[in-house]
């Protein structure tokens, strides 16, 4: 297996076409650039059941060189995160339900007591949305559970992002919100959802488009479903997860074909949302000019370039990974591989674009 994670990905023409226009948009590393111009992330999620998958989104978006990664979650998963790497900046300012404990034999029970703000999910909203002046680009959803608090805080958080126009990646529990209630994100060209293939499905039936789905997959193209999907959400960025990675906003459908790892152990969508996360930051430092880079790309393709290069990554990482590790393959050992994956699709990226 070594053999193969010493050689180069292979891809079709089109797939090496769009990684020569996503490199564009990646900043060189100059010497004029200060701190925190390259990328400030920040992902919420992280609960007391599930600390790894905040933390291998967080360090997928600082290895792929995010300036600034942050992780807001609970107060308890907050201690286990910092134990994880010095390098992530952790806010405990999530909050989850009281829980019941069992005081006697009898089955009766008393519950912890907390503090109204601990507990009014508005309360806790306004704890993090000050945050968002100093962030470029937020990925929801990590770890983050199903807790009524947590799910009900990600919605005022999500609302607020919105109205300032902050970028958003959108996975695991958090697209249970969108399930729940899909003008949340409906319409906001800057969000990105990154499902599995049951989050996938319970999207399409909420939307009310899963017998459309259903019959574009028996009669038309393999990306039918995800431009369905896109469609209905009004123009939201959809990456369906695959054999091969499609994502589309409903007008521009895009497929990544580079060969991934075969094992499917959890956390690996992870390093996605983080990486699509560090694309996004490098997309405002394109549209802010930062560098000279001669404006070759459009506004309105920076997005799916951005995924797109996301995608790619992720990919790269595992098979990378999956070379080495075989089926032991686990969600850090594609976290080891960000840098290398990097540098076989894009090579150094310096000042002369």
């Amino acid at each position: 297996m070594s053999s193969e994670s010493s050689t180069g990905p292979e891809m079709s023409a089109t797939t090496k076409q769009m990684l020569a226009r996503v490199r564009q948009m990646v900043p060189p590393m100059l010497e004029k650039f200060h701190k925190g111009q390259l990328g400030r992330v920040a992902v919420i999620g992280g609960s007391e059941d599930y600390t790894g998958a905040p933390y291998f989104s967080a360090m997928a978006s600082a290895r792929l060189g995010s300036d600034l990664s942050h992780v807001i979650c609970t107060p308890n998963a907050a201690q286990v995160i910092k134990t994880y790497s010095p390098n992530l900046m952790v806010h405990p300012l999530m909050r989850s339900s009281p829980l019941a404990l069992s005081t006697s034999d009898s089955g009766s029970s008393s519950s912890l007591t907390k503090s109204a703000p601990d507990t009014d999910p508005t309360q806790i909203a306004a704890q993090i949305i000050p945050m968002f002046d100093r962030l470029h680009v937020l990925v929801i959803g990590p770890g983050l559970g199903r807790d009524p608090i947590m799910q009900e805080t990600c919605a005022k958080v999500i609302t607020a992002a919105r109205e300032k126009g902050i970028p958003m990646v959108l996975d695991a529990d958090a697209l249970l919100l969108v399930v729940k209630d899909p003008s949340l994100i409906k319409g906001y060209d800057n969000a990105v959802l990154t499902p599995n293939v049951v989050e996938f499905g319970r999207l399409t039936k909420a939307l009310g488009v899963d017998e459309e789905v259903k019959k574009a997959e028996e009669t038309a193209g393999e990306t039918a479903k995800v431009e369905a999907l896109a469609k209905a959400l009004g123009g939201v960025m959809v990456l369906q997860k695959g054999a091969k990675d499609y994502l589309s906003d409903g007008k521009v459908t895009l497929t990544v074909d580079l060969k991934g790892g075969l094992k499917r152990s959890g956390g690996q969508g992870d390093t996605l949302t983080g990486s699509i996360a560090t694309f996004l930051g490098w997309r405002k430092a394109y549209l802010d000019g930062l560098w000279d880079h001669g404006n070759k790309l459009k506004k309105e393709e920076l997005m799916g370039l951005a995924v797109f290069g996301g995608s790619a990554i992720t990919r790269e990482c595992s098979r990378l990974a999956f070379a080495k590790k075989g089926r032991s393959l686990q969600a850090s050992d594609l976290t080891d591989e960000v840098h290398t994956a990097f540098l076989n699709l894009f090579g150094e990226v310096d000042a002369k674009l």
